[in-house]
């Protein structure tokens, strides 16, 4: 049982980490089609794990314990985007393609920015493998360890990706592939933080497990559309992205339907 909770918080973190390290590979930034590829599939992961990861399992969790069974997935969900939307406003950040700094005004340099835009949203992500795996462990709502692994393993197949397209633009802002790889393990460390720190809280948190399950799902979707999908369909090959979406749902769905 332990040795499967901690390869499900660490599998993610490997991935962000195994994705960062590509700046020792790579001599430029990824080609933008590949990147819009990419940004698509880690989009199609998170939307399927958000449904069949979380927001079922909320329903159902609701309706065995004899509540109204789409209260705590509404409540919830729209609970986790007002979230990200508040802290979207508030923490200073830069968007990998973008010129314009979002959040409070700060004396924050590029590279910073960039980091604080990825570890705002690798948050929710940790938070749903904790989740998940708190329900596991709980046994609630037929919540499997084998799914949860499964959520840990497609987290973690799209934070590849995602800590190369990161770390890759860093690296031209600092000028150091070292420096660059340690922001994108930074980003990726909070994964396992949030998660360990909703497992460690499930005593006081098990009566609340629908509403944080759909919390960590509203996060997610708030990241997919607030940012993964305009970066992903700006400009051209626009196409690819859905192409990537595509395969990422139905990769992180088969994953979630027979491992879980």
């Amino acid at each position: 049982m332990y040795s499967s909770i901690a390869y499900g918080l660490l599998l993610p973190f490997v991935g962000t980490t195994l994705g960062a390290a590509m700046v020792f590979l790579l001599r430029d930034q990824l080609s933008a089609w590949v990147q819009k590829l990419l940004l698509g599939f880690a989009s199609g992961v998170m939307i399927a794990a958000s449904v069949w990861s979380l927001l079922i399992p909320a329903i159902d969790m609701a309706a065995e314990s004899g509540g109204v069974a789409w209260l705590p997935a509404v409540v919830g969900f729209l609970g986790g985007m007002f979230s990200l939307l508040l802290f979207d406003t508030l923490v200073p950040h830069l968007h990998i393609n973008s010129s314009e700094p979002e959040g409070v005004k700060s004396g924050l340099g590029r590279s910073a920015m960039l980091f604080m835009a990825v570890t705002l949203h690798n948050i929710p992500e940790g938070m749903a493998v904790g989740v998940v795996l708190a329900g596991a462990m709980t046994e609630s709502a037929g919540i499997t360890m084998a799914g949860a692994l499964a959520l840990s393993l497609g987290i973690a197949i799209q934070n590849f990706p995602e800590g190369a397209i990161v770390s890759m633009p860093i690296k031209q802002s600092v000028n150091s592939r070292w420096k660059a790889f340690g922001y994108g393990v930074g980003s990726g460390i909070v994964e396992p933080l949030a998660g360990l720190a909703t497992i460690l809280m499930i005593d006081w948190l098990q009566p609340i497990l629908p509403y944080l399950l759909a919390f960590a799902a509203g996060a997610m979707i708030y990241v997919v559309v607030e940012e993964l999908i305009p970066e992903s369909q700006s400009g051209s090959h626009s196409n690819v992205a859905t192409i990537g979406v595509a395969l990422g749902f139905a990769l992180m769905m088969v994953l979630d339907v027979a491992l879980g």
